[in-house]
C-alpha cells in the first residue's frame, strides 16, 4: 500500500478501506460504553493506558504518516486514531481473548491458515514498536518520532517490505511486515469506525468520504442519481456530524 497518498489516490485508498471495514459495526474486542464518544477527549488531552510514553510517540508519528492531514480531509491524528488503537489493545482484542492461540505455530504457512505467531496483538505491538525504533536508530541515528515526514515514510516502507531487521533488536519471531500490517489495519479501523470506539472523532473520516453513518432512511434519495447527499453523518449514539 503506497504511503504517499495525494489527492484522489488518498481518497480512493480510504474508500477501499471502507469497503473492507463495516464502519458502523463493533470493532473486535472493544468493550466501550455507548457514552464513550461524548467522553473521549481530543488527542492532546488524552493519556494512553496501554502505550508507554516512547511507544505513544511512535504511534503518533506513524499513524500521522499512514493517513496524513491534507486539503482533502482530516488525518489520523485529528481523527483520534491513536486513541482508538490504545483502547483496542487494552481490551479483548489486545489479549487475543477470542483467538485460538495454541501451537504449533508455522509462520511460513499459507495465509489461508490464519495468524501464525504466538504473540497477542498487545505483545505484537510492544515488540513491533521496539523493533521499529531500533531500525530507525540504526538507519537514521534518530528516534522514529523525531524524523521528518519523508524519512518516516521511508522507514514505514521498509517495515512494510519486511526489510527492517527486528532480529538485531532481539526479536527473532516477528517479521516487520507483520507488525506493519497490524498497524495499518488498525489505523484504517480507527479512522473509519463509529466514534464510540475512540477514533473517527467528530466523524471526520465519514465526512471526508461522504459516508452517512447510521442514518436510517434514504427513501427520498433513491431516484436521485449523481446528486451529493446534503446531510451529514450520524453516529450510533445519535450524534450528528
Amino acid at each position: 500500500m503506497p504511503l504517499n497518498l495525494e489527492g484522489q489516490q488518498r481518497r480512493e485508498f480510504i474508500r477501499r478501506s471502507l469497503a473492507m471495514i463495516p464502519a458502523v459495526t463493533v470493532a473486535p474486542g472493544l468493550l466501550l460504553a455507548t457514552s464513550a464518544e461524548a467522553d473521549m477527549p481530543p488527542l492532546h488531552k488524552y493519556s494512553p493506558t496501554f502505550f508507554s510514553d516512547e511507544e505513544w510517540q511512535f504511534i503518533l508519528a506513524a499513524t500521522d504518516r499512514l493517513i496524513p492531514e491534507d486539503e482533502h480531509g482530516a488525518g489520523a491524528l485529528t481523527a483520534n486514531v491513536p486513541v482508538f488503537i490504545d483502547k483496542e489493545l487494552t481490551g479483548d482484542y489486545g489479549q487475543a481473548n477470542d483467538w485460538y492461540m495454541q501451537g504449533p505455530f508455522h509462520p511460513n504457512a499459507d495465509p489461508v491458515f490464519g495468524y501464525q505467531l504466538p504473540h497477542t496483538p498487545a505483545e505484537l505491538y510492544r515488540l513491533g514498536i521496539k523493533g521499529a525504533r531500533h531500525h530507525a536508530m540504526t538507519r537514521m541515528n534518530q528516534e522514529f518520532s523525531d524524523l521528518p515526514a519523508e524519512q518516516r515514510d521511508t522507514l514505514l516502507s521498509e517495515l512494510e517490505a519486511g526489510k527492517a531487521d527486528f532480529a538485531a533488536a532481539g526479536i527473532s519471531d516477528l517479521p516487520s511486515s507483520t507488525f506493519f500490517s497490524f498497524l495499518l489495519q488498525n489505523t484504517k479501523e480507527g479512522y473509519l469506525a463509529d466514534p464510540m470506539y475512540g477514533g473517527n472523532r467528530d466523524m471526520v473520516g465519514w465526512k471526508m468520504l461522504g459516508f452517512t453513518g447510521a442514518r436510517a432512511s434514504f427513501r427520498e434519495w433513491v431516484d436521485q442519481h449523481d446528486v451529493p447527499y446534503p446531510l451529514g453523518p450520524v453516529s450510533l449514539a445519535g450524534k450528528r456530524g
